[in-house]
């Protein structure tokens, strides 16, 4: 009995053995728990590149669906927004925005009847165009968004009846000025690198605008093309101020003596 007996339980152990490894084998090869949905919403997005001035047309924009946790609050929701596409069909781009990416209300101008140039003017700044050739504009690699000084190369009538020899003088009349336009081109388009145009248009201040108007009945106006580096932004702490006090104002030389002259504010 003694045999038999160990014969029954040595059995049961392994048929309870097996068991066991066949209900591990179960549970490791179940598949793992599909995951919650994913939370979208739907955002206003540009279907094509759309450029700086440009006219939003029907087809330049549409709705897409965005993660909700990864869209921004500035982003246009058509559950907030459904006839947001209407609102912006007609705008103006005021800063490039590439294909895909989400409008917001500050990208574009919600203007009837004005021009693009008033249009992406920023507030407070003035818009003058004046006369360029490939000769004073860079060789014609100035382009739109570049920042240039605006030279003034004039005759010193004074130092000449003090000489009796005739002589030049250059100085910067203004500094860091943001390209708006050449002539009729606002931004880099068809891989095109050189824009040789004959009006360049800047952005400049109320008091700046004073200025280049008065330099160009003392001599000859030109432009030098400034690094990116030498964006406003990345402008050594000090080089501002001088920009700032040479605004509205110009140089005199006379025997000799040089005086600054301040425009009327």
């Amino acid at each position: 009995m003694k045999a038999a007996r160990i014969v029954v339980l040595g059995v049961a152990l392994a048929a309870g053995g097996i068991a066991a490894i066949l209900v591990g084998s179960r549970h490791e090869s179940a598949p793992p728990p599909a995951p919650p949905p994913l939370a979208t919403v739907d955002v206003l997005v540009a279907k094509t590149d759309l450029s700086r001035g440009q006219v939003i047309g029907d087809g330049d924009i549409g709705w897409q669906i965005w993660p909700a946790d990864a869209a921004n609050p500035t982003f246009i929701r058509k559950s907030e927004r459904p006839e947001a596409i209407n609102e912006f069909t007609g705008a103006i781009v005021r800063m490039s925005i590439t294909s895909g990416q989400p409008l917001w209300d500050p990208a574009v101008v919600f203007t009837k009847g004005s021009g693009f140039m008033a249009a992406i003017l920023p507030k407070g700044m003035r818009a003058v165009a004046m006369d360029v050739s490939a000769e004073s504009g860079a060789g014609g690699f100035i382009l739109p968004d570049d920042h240039v000084d605006v030279l003034l190369t004039r005759r010193d009538k004074a130092s000449e009846k003090v000489t009796g020899v005739e002589k030049y003088v250059t100085e910067s009349i203004l500094r860091n000025v943001r390209v708006l336009a050449i002539d009729q081109s606002v931004e880099e388009k068809n891989g095109q690198k050189v824009v040789v145009g004959h009006t360049a248009t800047l952005e400049v201040t109320p008091d700046q605008a004073e200025t280049l108007a008065l330099s160009r009945q003392l001599g000859s106006l030109s432009l030098a093309l400034r690094s990116l580096v030498d964006s406003p932004s990345s402008t050594p702490e000090g080089d501002g101020d001088e920009v700032n006090d040479r605004r509205g104002s110009l140089n005199t030389v006379r025997y000799g003596v040089t005086t600054q002259s301040f425009l009327p504010r």
